[in-house]
C-alpha cells in the first residue's frame, strides 16, 4: 500500500516555499494550478488551494480555517539533526511550540506551519525509538 498525505492551504507559492526551505522538500509537479506536488522524502505531499472559509465536506458544518487548530492527525518528519531542522522550519516560517523532548532515546519538538496545521520533527536513536 502506497500511502499520500494531502495539506489544504489557502494559497501554494507560500506553501511551496514553506515545506521546500523548512524541509528540503522539492517541487516535483503541479496538477492543474490547484494542487503541488512535493517529494523528496518516503512520502509524497501533495498540497491542495482550498480558500479560507470554504466547506471541507458535504456533512461538516465547520468551515476551513487557517489559524493554529487541532486535529487528530498530524505529521511527523524524521530528520538526522533535530537542531538543524528546527532552525531551518523557523527561518522559513513555522512556529515552535515546544521544547525538545527526549523519549526513549529520540528527540521530538512539536511546530506549526504558517497555515495552522501541527507537526512534529523527530531525530530517531538509532534509526527509531530505543526499547
Amino acid at each position: 500500500m502506497k500511502i499520500l498525505a494531502n495539506i489544504d492551504v489557502p494559497e501554494l507559492a507560500p506553501a511551496i516555499e514553506f515545506y521546500c526551505s523548512a524541509l528540503g522538500l522539492l517541487l516535483s509537479r503541479m496538477l492543474d494550478d490547484d494542487v503541488a506536488e512535493l517529494t523528496g522524502g518516503s512520502t509524497v505531499i501533495y498540497l491542495l488551494r482550498n480558500a479560507n472559509g470554504s466547506s471541507p465536506g458535504r456533512n461538516l458544518a465547520v468551515p476551513r480555517r487557517y489559524s493554529r487548530h487541532w486535529t487528530p492527525v498530524h505529521l511527523d518528519f524524521v530528520v538526522e539533526d533535530i537542531e538543524q531542522a528546527a532552525e531551518r522550519v523557523v527561518t522559513a516560517g513555522g512556529s515552535r511550540e515546544s521544547a525538545c523532548v527526549e523519549w526513549r532515546g529520540s528527540k521530538c519538538i512539536t511546530f506549526s506551519d504558517p497555515f495552522g496545521h501541527g507537526f512534529c520533527l523527530i531525530e530517531f536513536a538509532d534509526g527509531t525509538y530505543r526499547v
